[in-house]
C-alpha cells in the first residue's frame, strides 16, 4: 500500500452459502468475526447466517435500490480505518449482482480490497454437467423479453463450448423453448435448482427431454441451466478444382460425379455437392 494509504481499512469480499449454511469457509468466518462492519444485499438472509455462527456486527444495507449512497458510506469506513465485509444473499459476491459496481469503485478510488473463495451456484452447474471439456461461457441473467434476448442465446449456442446461466423459474420452460428453437432439441442440457438445499433437483437429458419433465409442474428455487456445446462439424475434404472440372469436361453429371467420389475416395455427398455448387456458381459469374 503506498504511504498515503496507510491507515485505511479494507473491504474484504465473502462468499457465502447458496442453500446449506454450513458451505462456508474458516477464513470467511473470521472475517467476519473480525470486520467492524457487514455490507450486504438483504439485511434478513445475512442475519439468518450470522446467527447461526453466533455473529454479531453492525450491517450496512447494500441493494440495487441504494448503491450511491451505500457505496459512500463503505468508502468514508475503509477511509477511516475500518474493515467492512461484504457479502451477497448467496454465493459470490460481485457475481450477477450489485458488488460488481462496488468493485469498480474501489478499482478507480485505489481502495484495496481482497476476493475470498468460496461458493458459487453455476461452478456445481458446470461440474455436474460433465459438459466442460471444451471450456464454458457464463452469461448470467438473459435479458428477459426482445431481440437482445435471442441473439445472445443464438451467438453462444454455435460455440463448441457449453453454456451456463441462470434463470427465474417463471421463465425457465420459455427459455429451454428457446434452447430448444436455435439449438434442436437434441441438444443435451443440464437443470439445477436449489443447489445444496433440500430439495435440491438436477435434471439431465436433451432440451425437449427436459422440458417434457418439467412441463405442468410448480417450478420453485434458483436456477442453472448448463448446455452443451455445440458440436464439431467434420472437416471436410476439398476435392480438387481441376479433378472437378476434368470430371465434369468427360461427360457426367453431377449425380455421376457425386456417385463416383463418395465411393471411390469415401467423402461424403452432401460435402460433394456443396463443392459442385460452388464451382458451377464460380463458373456462371465468369460467364456473367
Amino acid at each position: 500500500m503506498s504511504p498515503e494509504k496507510q491507515g485505511w481499512g479494507k473491504v474484504y469480499f465473502c462468499p457465502t452459502p447458496i442453500g446449506n449454511l454450513r458451505d462456508i469457509t474458516l477464513r470467511v468466518l473470521d472475517v467476519l468475526k473480525e470486520a467492524d462492519c457487514i455490507a450486504c444485499e438483504d439485511t434478513r438472509v445475512t442475519l439468518k447466517l450470522l446467527n447461526a455462527y453466533q455473529i454479531r456486527k453492525p450491517l450496512l444495507s447494500y441493494h440495487a435500490h441504494n448503491v450511491p449512497q451505500a457505496t459512500r458510506d463503505i468508502l468514508r469506513l475503509v477511509r477511516e480505518g475500518k474493515v467492512v465485509a461484504f457479502v451477497s444473499d448467496a454465493g459470490m459476491p460481485g457475481i450477477q449482482d450489485p458488488g460488481m459496481e462496488l468493485v469498480l469503485r474501489l478499482l478507480e478510488e485505489g481502495i484495496p480490497f481482497e476476493v475470498l473463495p468460496g461458493p458459487s451456484a453455476f461452478l456445481l452447474g458446470v461440474v455436474y454437467s460433465g459438459f466442460a471439456f471444451s471450456g464454458f461461457t457464463f452469461l448470467g441473467f438473459l435479458p428477459r423479453e426482445g431481440k437482445e434476448r435471442r441473439e445472445t442465446l443464438r451467438r453462444v449456442l454455435l460455440l463448441p463450448q457449453a453454456t451456463v446461466l441462470y434463470e427465474s423459474p417463471r421463465r425457465l420452460l420459455k427459455t429451454l423453448g428457446d434452447i430448444r428453437e436455435i439449438a434442436g432439441g437434441e441438444r443435451r442440457v443440464l437443470v439445477a435448482r436449489e443447489l445444496t438445499k433440500l430439495h435440491e433437483e438436477i435434471l439431465r437429458g436433451t432440451v425437449a427431454e427436459v422440458a417434457e419433465m418439467l412441463k405442468g409442474r410448480d417450478i420453485l428455487g434458483e436456477v442453472v441451466i448448463v448446455v452443451e456445446g455445440a458440436p464439431k462439424r467434420k472437416e471436410e475434404v476439398q476435392v480438387p478444382r481441376r479433378l472437378l472440372e476434368l470430371l465434369r469436361g468427360r461427360g457426367l453429371t453431377q449425380k455421376d460425379i457425386v456417385t463416383l467420389l463418395s465411393e471411390g475416395l469415401g467423402i461424403e455427398k452432401n460435402a460433394l455437392k456443396r463443392q459442385l455448387s460452388a464451382l458451377e456458381e464460380a463458373e456462371d459469374l465468369g460467364e456473367g
